[in-house]
């Protein structure tokens, strides 16, 4: 394992695609035949049609750098993708959110009241998503 190879999204977006169409799946029976999430950071329901992406809580980049060093392109993908850290939001949040780390991005006030951000929900599924990946790398680091 070389802990200074660079970030490349090939096995991460292999697992991504499967994610999403589990959650898509999933969406439509819970909205009858509607895709129905509910978003990830404000907490207000998202419908098929609405201007929404998945998202990864912490970015693929971040969960790279962080870990690189404990574990392979294949188990950061696992990482990644895993279910507490893949949500659905507003596409203006996660592009306005972008690459950055989420607990930076929701310490900005702007960033709360511009997105309408429910702080509570939001920190509640970061608290989560961290939470899984902290404990799937340290299954995987064994």
């Amino acid at each position: 394992m070389n802990p200074s190879r660079p970030y490349l999204r090939v096995d991460i977006d292999k697992i991504f695609i499967q994610v999403k169409a589990v959650m898509h799946q999933e969406a439509v029976i819970r909205g009858n035949g509607n895709a129905q999430y509910r978003d990830c950071y404000t907490g207000k329901i998202l419908n098929g049609g609405d201007p929404y992406d998945y998202e990864h809580i912490y970015g693929s980049e971040w969960v790279h750098t962080t870990y690189k060093h404990l574990l392979t392109d294949p188990q950061i993908a696992l990482v990644v993708n895993c279910q507490e850290n893949v949500g659905v939001t507003l596409r203006k949040i996660n592009q306005s959110k972008g690459k950055t780390n989420p607990e930076i991005w929701f310490a900005n006030d702007i960033n709360i009241r511009n997105n309408d951000i429910d702080i509570n929900w939001a920190m509640g599924n970061i608290q989560k998503a961290k939470k899984a990946i902290e404990k799937m790398v340290k299954e995987l680091s064994r």
